[in-house]
């Protein structure tokens, strides 16, 4: 009986000690689930704040765009009125001119039938003296018309870029000529005799040349009366620039 009991005991000791052992292992991996679920919660937690901050993000870039495209749409309407209103200007400019010549035309004919006529110095220095303020008039509305005209491409280019047309070029008078009076190698840019009076456009693009050979074509950036600056355009620099060089428009107005 005392064996017996003994060995009762011990086997429920050891039945104790593998339960122990059991539940010490399934604390172990509920523990170690639980630093898993911690883990993934903080994973989950920190992508959550991320996508919050993409989207705030997001959010505003989208809020520039519309804002920037409200603008662009403004300028672009304040610049097609501008245009409508200086091409009326220049409409009713050329219908003075035409009136004005007129005037000029009609005095020199009744110029001419007072000398057939035989009338005094006095009526003819009259008729004179008309003819003399229709013909300043004349200039003054032509030189006007010029001012007008350049306006008016001026507005057209700006319009043109405004409208987002990628394929588009300034295209400058065909008849335009110049010569390169400055030159600056170490930032590439040009100093051009010829400026807005000439009908130099800003963007507008001029070939350089010698003697009859391409050297290289150059940008315009800013514009001036009687002057522009102009940058060098990248891969177009076949040679040194020199002053004294002559320049051309690249793309003509037909």
């Amino acid at each position: 009986m005392r064996i017996s009991l003994i060995v009762a005991i011990l086997a429920a000791l050891g039945a104790g000690t593998l339960n122990v052992l059991q539940v010490r292992d399934k604390i172990n991996t509920l523990i170690s689930q639980r630093d898993d679920y911690h883990t993934q919660l903080t994973q989950t937690q920190a992508t959550l704040d991320t996508t919050k901050r993409n989207l705030a993000t997001t959010q505003k870039n989208l809020a520039d765009t519309q804002q920037q495209l409200t603008d662009a749409q403004a300028a672009r309407k304040k610049a097609e009125d501008t245009a409508v209103a200086q091409t009326k200007r220049a409409d009713d400019l050329s219908d003075k001119l035409t009136k004005a010549t007129q005037d000029r035309d009609a005095a020199q004919a009744d110029l001419a039938a007072y000398k057939a006529t035989g009338k005094t110095p006095e009526e003819i220095g009259k008729l004179v003296l008309l003819i003399k303020q229709d013909q300043d008039t004349i200039n003054a509305i032509n030189d006007e018309k010029k001012v007008l005209t350049r306006t008016i491409a001026r507005q057209q280019n700006q319009l043109n870029e405004l409208l987002g047309n990628e394929n588009y070029v300034v295209k400058l008078r065909a008849d335009l000529k110049g010569s390169v009076v400055v030159v600056d190698p170490k930032w590439d840019f040009v100093v051009l005799d010829i400026g807005d009076e000439q009908g130099v456009l800003q963007d507008g693009e001029l070939l350089v040349s010698r003697d009859g050979k391409l050297v290289a074509k150059v940008i315009v950036r800013t514009v001036e009366k009687d002057r522009c600056v102009a940058n060098i355009m990248p891969g177009w620099k076949l040679g040194e620039v020199f002053e004294g060089d002559q320049v051309t428009p690249a793309h003509p107005a037909s």
